[in-house]
């Protein structure tokens, strides 16, 4: 990104404005407050930095800051005013955010989409933008897959992203909200969940149809119908002759047929 001239001022706080592009959905009361204290004793010591907006001045980076300074009574905040489109002040917004690991994975992935939705970028210019990987940002997004209930139920019970991660091998979403409640009450780890998610998605071995077991009744009926055969063939001059032996193990049948009768000649 080009660089461009910056001017330190000192504005007034009712004078900006938050950032409309802001990634992060919430900010901590307890660390606003320990902030607040902090300017209070010390003032602010990185200015916030600020473009020109449509009715006064709107922030792009440092919005803790300027809450914080609000909350601690300050009237004016030190800013860096930068001559920065909309767009580029997502970005730096996004960036600032993420070198603070200020954000939640999921604000991070929702920054991210936003930003190639607003900019025009593929992912490929914006994983390079944001110094990541492509498969990186891409698995960021894939995130967002989940719902937001799932989102929240995440966070709110302290899951990491790798859990988040796990979850999306499950398509079925009940099917992935009952893993995710049990992940939850049995408060499984990042190997236990991945191992109860394989459990569920690995797809059923098909049952085997049983084998048929004959019994002794269906083989006597097989050995009355080869000694009807021969008796047939007897009846029709052909001098076949059957013989039968049986083992604890099974029954032979030979049954002897010759090719010509020679008795006769």
């Amino acid at each position: 990104m080009e660089e461009r001239d910056r001017e330190l001022l000192l504005l007034p706080t009712d004078a900006i404005a938050p950032n409309p592009d802001q990634p992060r959905s919430a900010f901590s009361e307890e660390d606003l407050e320990r902030l607040a204290e902090s300017i209070r004793q010390n003032g602010v010591l990185q200015p916030v930095l600020v473009r020109h907006g449509d009715a006064g001045y709107v922030l792009i980076a440092g919005e803790r800051r300027w809450r914080a300074s609000i909350r601690a009574g300050l009237e004016r905040i030190p800013a860096i005013l930068e001559d920065r489109s909309q767009d580029e002040a997502a970005l730096l917004a996004l960036v600032e955010n993420m070198q603070r690991c200020d954000l939640t994975f999921f604000e991070e992935a929702g920054a991210i989409r936003a930003l190639l939705l607003q900019c025009g970028l593929t992912q490929e210019e914006a994983a390079r933008r944001l110094g990541m990987s492509q498969s990186a940002l891409a698995n960021k997004l894939r995130l967002l897959r989940l719902s937001p209930l799932e989102q929240r139920m995440i966070l709110e019970n302290g899951l990491t992203e790798r859990h988040a991660r796990a979850f999306l091998r499950i398509d079925n979403p009940e099917a992935r909200a009952a893993v995710l409640r049990e992940a939850v009450v049995r408060r499984l780890n990042v190997a236990q969940t991945e191992a109860l998610v394989a459990e569920r998605v690995q797809p059923k071995v098909p049952e085997k149809r049983p084998k048929r077991i004959f019994i002794a009744k269906d083989v006597r009926l097989f050995l009355n119908t080869v000694d009807r055969a021969v008796t047939v063939m007897k009846a029709a001059g052909i001098r076949a002759v059957a013989q039968r032996r049986e083992t604890d193990e099974y029954f032979e049948c030979v049954v002897r047929i010759p090719k010509s009768d020679s008795s006769t000649r």
